[in-house]
């Protein structure tokens, strides 16, 4: 990704950067569409993320993929090796994949074999039909000691290590008057309290859930319509939802009486995504359905977008926040290219070009930047995860 984007107006044209370019692609049996990233930081630098399937009909998979490196005969470098270490077999596609936040609170990053977080369970959650949790953990010994398999003698040059998985609980039909479960199209895990997830469902509700208990808090009517994507803020208390209404509005769980809307588009038109800045939480990143925009807003001044991005020929998919900057931003779309921005200055002047920009082998679905390792992005188009040194 390491790669100047060209003046506006021109095509994105990858330039040969001074240093050793990273990309690893990982091919999977199926459309890749849902993605996240473990916030474990684990040892010999290596990944841990899950992927979802969109397969249009019942019996879809999740895979949870690592890596390994391998260093080839003649070759100065070695190579990072993306493989599958388990796979779930999933209702439905998943509309959301996200790990659980407790390795990020755990743990510090480059605090060495001592870190809490390094080997035992691992928390997964997807939503689709219902709000599922998973436990997974290294196979056979290592899981029961502690440790984390193979890799912990390797050195990360070549063993493969699999992983084992179980279902923790099953978020039970939160409507007890009917069988009928409203799809649930996006969740959030709260950073500060790992207890607590907020999901979003088609019949206009954001229901807060309890994991420890496996119980509801407490549900709202979100939107006059479908609610398709929220996001917690920094701390316990706020949370944003985008839907099929055109608003954006924030609640606060301490005050569920009344929200707060900061933003509808001009004619209604319906928002898709919404992503929170945790570094400067005055700022939401979110989208229109079918547009090649990406709508900048500060909670500070309602109703007015503070930037508007361009720079896709594509309707935008999926957006992220940097993890360790408050004014970096990547974008996705269906133009295949991935677009990472620097708003530092967005309050003086327009935000015209990208600063970096990659150019995929196919329409871009998501996109996921890594809170763990913060140099690294990773893609889903087609068939096909990628992740790129940023």
């Amino acid at each position: 990704m390491a790669s100047k984007a060209s003046p506006r107006g021109g095509d994105h044209v990858m330039e040969s950067p001074p240093q050793r370019k990273e990309i690893y692609t990982y091919k999977a049996p199926w459309t890749v569409f849902s993605l996240a990233w473990s916030n474990r930081i684990e040892q010999n630098s290596q990944f841990r993320l899950a992927i979802g399937s969109y397969i249009e009909q019942y019996n879809n998979t999740v895979q949870i993929l690592k890596t390994k490196y391998t260093l080839q005969p003649n070759s100065e470098y070695p190579t990072m090796q993306i493989y599958s270490a388990c796979e779930i077999e999933h209702p439905y596609p998943c509309t959301k994949i996200l790990w659980s936040p407790e390795g990020k609170n755990n743990a510090t990053p480059g605090s060495g074999a001592g870190s809490t977080n390094f080997g035992g369970r691992d928390l997964l959650a997807t939503t689709g039909d219902y709000l599922r949790l998973w436990s997974v953990a290294e196979d056979n010994e290592a899981s029961s000691s502690g440790g984390t398999g193979e890799d912990d003698d390797d050195g990360g040059t070549g063993a493969t290590t699999t992983l084992t998985h179980k279902r923790e609980a099953l978020m039970i039909n939160n409507n007890r008057n009917s069988e009928y479960c409203s799809p649930l199209t996006s969740f959030d895990w709260n950073e500060c309290d790992p207890s607590m997830i907020v999901t979003s469902s088609i019949d206009t509700t954001c229901t807060i859930w309890d994991i420890h208990t496996q119980t509801v808090k407490t549900q709202v009517i979100a939107h006059d319509k479908e609610v398709f994507d929220l996001a917690f803020s920094r701390g316990t208390d706020v949370f944003a939802s985008v839907g099929a209404d055109g608003s954006v509005r924030l609640f606060d769980l301490r005050s569920l009486e009344h929200s707060t809307i900061i933003y509808d588009t001009p004619n209604l038109e319906p928002l898709l995504r919404l992503e929170w800045n945790k570094q400067d939480p005055n700022y939401l990143a979110t989208f229109k359905v079918d547009s090649q925009s990406t709508i900048i807003l500060d909670i500070r001044v309602p109703c007015q977008p503070v930037t508007i991005l361009g720079g896709h020929a594509g309707c935008v998919n999926a957006v992220a926040w940097a993890p360790h900057s408050s004014c970096h931003i990547c974008t996705a779309a269906d133009d295949s290219h991935a677009l990472i921005w620097d708003l530092s200055h967005m309050s003086k002047r327009p935000v015209e070009d990208p600063i970096l920009a990659y150019n995929a082998e196919g329409e871009v679905n998501n996109l996921q930047w890594s809170s763990s390792q913060p140099d690294w992005v990773s893609i889903a188009f087609a068939d096909k995860l990628q992740i790129l040194r940023v």
